[in-house]
């Protein structure tokens, strides 16, 4: 069977200009980069559609907690648009820019796979066109204004001990976790510890999500808290005067990528924020131009519906002022299984070849995830059709149990996929029942919590009634922080947890639907201009580390610039 890179270069591609016409994009408003890229002035999000069109749908792809794996969203974030497409609705999808710290890591690439890819996979995989690293220099810029302003004269009167902004790289790499900067004298700056984060942990890149304009780009750069003074005084970049600059180094970033799938419909790339850390979603731009020129938009949130969807509904639709029409909830037979805890699993290591074989009792077991993911996202007043993203080793027994577990969950339908080995034909029950769906009128979209909650009881509420906690334990410097946070006028803002992805709760090793547990919460911080408090739960990494086998010694580069090795 030939590999992903193998079929993408196999596919003949329209060139991008002829694709954009064929949308309704003016020329004019198209930016070339290449042949087969290019950016899309984020304006035309903001025109109303053609008199006559009817009303576009929407629709969120999720998932069951996945595996190091991962379980085919991406995949079926741009199958789905294939599928849907092939029964005659003009449909689109909207997805997250992949960072190359995973590509070269573990996971790997993000450009789907098979046959419902976006294409050319290395392109978008690598670089894209430049937002990535225009997020970096911007998010480095206000780190070093901020040493600066520290050192001449602290006009500000920075407390170092109450510095939150770290630095970014868009790069695994562990040894830079933890760092002390300012050393080798007077004229190198004011020593502290400080550190480095991953390029989408950075409250830049999640500005840029969920920003509706240059305006309010603007506007939340300036508002991003970077430390604090003594009196307890939020510090921000307006503050250091190097908002505007930011601005001015992001002003093309705000204009979303225009690609294609492996059979010519489009993808709009923008932004890329993880679910872990951040809020996880494709920008809001990028969905509201791909609405403007197509009848139906597919986007996708990160990791498992707990994370990415989750914060789909609580920071991004209250950004956008949107909410979908149905969500897609994908499961895997052998995610399932290992939510049993029958199969050890670890980060790095191949999934164990026992998970091939049937065994209907470990997967019974471990359909309580996908049950929790379904009411997860029924919590929000949202439809889901969960899509059985079907492997070679999966029996019919297996399947028809997955699907016996979805539709008692309350799922409207649950469809075996096939959108891997056949594209858009093997989506074609999934996209009928997605349409239903949203069509059904059932959507009735409610916010799990009132902004006007304190922080504690917006903490609380999504850690019982999405993560199954019992209850949660605060650390000191937690209460201290949502204390001076309130204090500060924040108490209002929606907030984003930070934790694993593996496991419904904290802990990785707590498969399945656990319940009734401690949620520990150990720090809390805003991001003031991102518009939501961050609460990291249990230990969660902001940097990644590289494995003993890692992704980058897969890539290479012949003679004739081919690259070879991604996947």
């Amino acid at each position: 069977m030939q590999t992903d890179p193998q079929l993408a270069r196999s596919m003949d591609l329209e060139p991008i200009s002829r694709l954009a016409a064929r949308l309704g994009i003016p020329a004019e408003a198209t930016f070339a980069h290449g042949p087969t890229k290019a950016k899309v002035d984020h304006r035309l999000g903001d025109q109303p559609r053609p008199a006559g069109a009817p009303r576009p749908r929407s629709v969120l792809v999720t998932a069951v907690s996945p595996t190091p794996a991962g379980e085919g969203k991406t995949l079926h974030t741009i199958g789905l648009s294939l599928a849907l497409n092939r029964i005659g609705r003009k449909a689109a999808c909207a997805v997250r820019q992949p960072s190359m710290g995973p590509v070269f890591g573990v996971k790997g690439g993000a450009a789907g796979g098979g046959a419902s890819q976006i294409v050319p996979m290395e392109d978008f995989n690598l670089h894209l066109t430049g937002d990535m690293h225009a997020v970096g220099a911007a998010h480095n810029l206000a780190a070093a204004a901020l040493d600066t302003s520290l050192l001449l004269d602290n006009p500000l009167g920075v407390d170092p001990a109450r510095i939150t902004w770290k630095r970014v790289l868009d790069v695994n790499d562990r040894a830079l976790r933890q760092i002390e900067v300012g050393l080798g004298g007077a004229l190198n700056g004011v020593p502290r510890a400080s550190g480095f984060e991953i390029t989408p942990a950075s409250e830049v890149m999640a500005v840029l999500g969920l920003a509706t304009g240059w305006g309010d780009l603007r506007a939340r750069l300036g508002r991003i808290v970077v430390a604090g003074n003594a009196q307890g005084k939020a510090i921000t970049c307006e503050d250091l005067g190097v908002a505007g600059a930011m601005a001015a180094i992001l002003r093309e970033t705000m204009h979303p990528t225009l690609m294609q799938t492996s059979e010519r419909t489009p993808a709009f790339v923008h932004a890329g924020p993880f679910a872990n850390i951040a809020h996880g979603n494709s920008s809001i731009v990028a969905d509201r131009v791909a609405a403007r020129f197509c009848d139906w938009v597919v986007t996708e949130a990160g990791f498992g519906a707990d994370m990415g969807a989750v914060k789909y509904f609580d920071v991004k639709c209250r950004a956008s002022g949107q909410s979908p029409d149905a969500a897609v909830l994908v499961a895997t037979v052998r995610a399932l299984k290992v939510h049993s805890g029958k199969f050890q699993v670890k980060p790095g290591t191949p999934l164990p070849k026992e998970l091939s074989n049937e065994d209907l009792e470990a997967l019974s077991a471990g359909c309580s995830n996908l049950t929790g993911q379904v009411q997860n996202v029924l919590a929000f007043g949202i439809p889901v059709v969960v899509a059985i993203n079907r492997f070679p080793s999966d029996t019919e027994a297996e399947i028809a149990l997955v699907r016996e577990r979805a539709l008692e969950a309350g799922a409207t339908a649950a469809v075996e996929s096939n959108l891997f080995a056949k594209g858009g034909e093997g989506g074609l029950q999934l996209a009928e029942a997605v349409v239903a769906a949203a069509e059904s009128g059932r959507a009735k979209f409610q916010p799990l919590y009132g902004l006007e909650s304190s922080i504690e009881s917006k903490i609380e509420t999504v850690a019982t009634r999405i993560h199954g906690a019992g209850r949660v334990e605060y650390s000191p410097a937690a209460k201290a922080a949502i204390a001076e946070l309130t204090a500060q006028g924040f108490g209002k803002l929606p907030i984003c947890i930070a934790k694993t992805q593996y496991s419904l709760s904290h802990d990785p090793a707590l498969v399945g639907r656990p319940r009734d547990y401690v949620f520990p919460v150990r720090a809390v911080r805003v991001a003031a201009g991102a518009g939501f408090v961050v609460v990291y739960a249990g230990e969660i990494l902001t940097m990644p580390g590289l494995g003993r086998v890692p992704g980058f010694r897969k890539v290479d580069m012949d003679a004739e610039g081919r690259i070879h090795g991604l996947f």
